[in-house]
């Protein structure tokens, strides 16, 4: 990037990162961003006189790319807007936030990605890798830019990168040394538009992987499954399962989940490592994280002994099954981590009682069938919000289950499931959707949801 013109493509927090590591490597940044009322001022503000930073807002025209080397896109940004296609058509390179990370970072790789659990996981592997390495860094989707500390590697360092389907779509050299999917089940179709493109940018992820390499693989997940068994993937895999001891694989190494306990295996020996109750985490899905994290440490070169005392310390990440207080005798659970339908079932799933349930927001065009079947004997009532409240009422309705309520804001679908609930009882915000629309992120939904409930 030294002394080359690079676009911007965004002003959010990953544009912000790219083009300071743009500055440190000599570059020139131009930002755009499509939003006219984007302010000068603040944004130039996060950067030093000196630095060569410049805005284009509203409308890109041909002639603003003339001189320009290159593109960094935000993940936020689909690849079809027109600007981008423009940017295309003028063949000007076009690459991801984690892309230009990954030209700068030093020492060992880990990458996570999978509809479901990635924050856990990745929160989880980053303090399994702190037991081992003094300089560890935990970036990328999970709210810490790649781009942010790139730079700040050495060949000592070790990284843990969330990455999301959308930085999936823009890499080109981007090759971790351990790779790891958690699993795979419908999301983002608004964007991806198919189940087969979908899939096809999670398995990008290994794209790159050499033999050398590893990949860690979610057993249970027949898309992965299927996946693990291909002749051209290139990385050893590593199964894990929480429902059965992996078998009919040529790789004779797996982690699973048998009764209560969690079992590493390498050729025929067999090794118990610790119990459910043993850990802080609930749930089916939260196992699989654990057993998901524990693979990619080990191929990260951490001890098991090592592994085995951060996986019985570890608390729950916010957001994700959260515990937020009890009032009255009922327990209030923030999971607004959980933005698809998978997610919300699997939350639901790990309440251990009757559910007072939040959900609803931002329509990413999914099917809410299979979430609405599993209320049957869980949940008492179901308090809507956001713009897919309808469409989720009347899957409800299809499906029988007629105790729902509309709310126009959190602080309503608080009140109304405090009103409902009965001691014994849990409240749960697990919306399986996308915060946008009346949230800025899934964060600030949680943490509106926690002021609501403490404010009771």
């Amino acid at each position: 990037m030294n002394r080359q013109k690079v676009l911007v493509l965004g002003t959010g927090r990953s544009g912000i990162a790219s083009a300071k590591q743009i500055l440190a490597m000599g570059g020139e940044v131009i930002f755009f961003d499509k939003n006219p009322k984007v302010e000068d001022r603040a944004l130039l503000s996060q950067f030093k006189k000196k630095d060569k930073v410049s805005l284009i807002k509203g409308k890109l025209l041909a002639s603003d790319l003339l001189h320009v080397n290159a593109s960094v896109i935000s993940p936020g940004i689909p690849l079809d807007e027109p600007y981008v296609k423009m940017l295309a058509t003028a063949q000007i390179p076009i690459i991801g936030e984690i892309e230009l990370a990954y030209q700068s970072c030093k020492g060992k790789l880990c990458a996570v990605t999978g509809t479901n659990g990635k924050t856990t996981t990745v929160s989880l592997i980053g303090e399994i890798l702190k037991s081992e390495y003094s300089d560890t860094h935990v970036v990328g989707n999970i709210g810490n830019p790649f781009t942010a500390e790139a730079l700040e590697t050495e060949e000592q360092s070790a990284t843990v990168c969330e990455v999301s389907s959308f930085q999936l779509e823009t890499i080109v050299d981007f090759r971790p040394d351990v790779s790891a999917i958690t699993n795979i089940t419908p999301d983002h179709l608004d964007r991806h538009k198919t189940m087969k493109n979908y899939i096809a940018v999670k398995e990008s992820i290994a794209e790159n992987q050499e033999e050398e390499d590893s990949i860690v693989l979610n057993y249970m997940d027949p898309e992965l499954r299927k996946f693990g068994k291909k002749r051209s993937l290139k990385p050893k895999v590593l199964w894990f399962s929480s429902e059965e001891e992996p078998k009919d694989t040529k790789e004779k190494e797996s982690l699973f989940l048998r009764g209560d306990t969690f079992y590493y295996k390498k050729a025929d020996k067999e090794e118990k490592l610790f119990t459910t109750k043993d850990v802080h985490l609930l749930g089916k899905h939260n196992y699989e994280n654990i057993l998901c994290a524990v693979g990619v440490g080990l191929k990260m070169g951490v001890s098991m002994d090592k592994i085995i005392k951060v996986c019985k310390k570890f608390k729950p990440v916010e957001h994700r099954i959260e515990f937020v207080r009890e009032r009255s005798g009922v327990k209030y659970y923030n999971d607004s981590k959980g933005t698809n339908v998978d997610a919300a079932i699997q939350a639901l799933r790990a309440m251990p009682g009757p559910v007072v349930l939040i959900g609803g927001g931002y329509d990413k065009h999914v099917d809410f069938d299979p979430w609405v079947k599993e209320f049957k004997g869980r949940v008492k009532y179901l308090v809507l919000i956001g713009e897919t409240r309808n469409q989720i009422a009347e899957t409800a309705k299809k499906n029988g289950f007629q105790n729902v309520m509309f709310a126009e804001d959190m602080d309503e679908a608080v009140k109304d499931c405090a009103a409902y609930a009965d001691p014994g009882d849990y409240v749960l915000l697990s919306p399986a959707c996308a915060s946008w629309g009346m949230f800025k992120d899934y964060e600030e939904r949680g943490r509106i949801f926690k002021d609501c409930v403490k404010n009771l």
